[in-house]
């Protein structure tokens, strides 16, 4: 069964986790975000904007996991986009 509808801005699915609560997580490629997902209702419960279009994947990290990481992509990138998204191909730490 389906859970979730990408919305037009979500763009494309990529990486996903699960964290401790059971909510899912879906980097959005091309969207530039990561969002929680409640897989049971199928409804949208946060979206989490990063600095780059090109979200990848998402795992947890931490001590007690509760650490976001989520990586980037640059590639098929011009210059230009380049210039304004530094830090496209990047690791972040949500």
């Amino acid at each position: 069964r389906s859970v979730y509808k990408l919305e037009k801005e979500e763009s494309f699915p990529d990486g996903m986790c699960i964290d401790a609560e059971g909510k899912l997580w879906v980097a959005c490629y091309d969207g530039g975000r990561v969002i929680r997902l409640d897989p049971e209702t199928g409804k949208r419960l946060q979206t989490v904007k990063l600095p780059v279009d090109k979200t990848t994947c998402c795992c947890f990290g931490g001590k007690d996991y509760s650490e976001m990481y989520v990586t980037s992509a640059s590639d098929a990138m011009d210059e230009e986009r380049l210039s304004r998204q530094p830090q496209a191909g990047g690791v972040f730490k949500v």
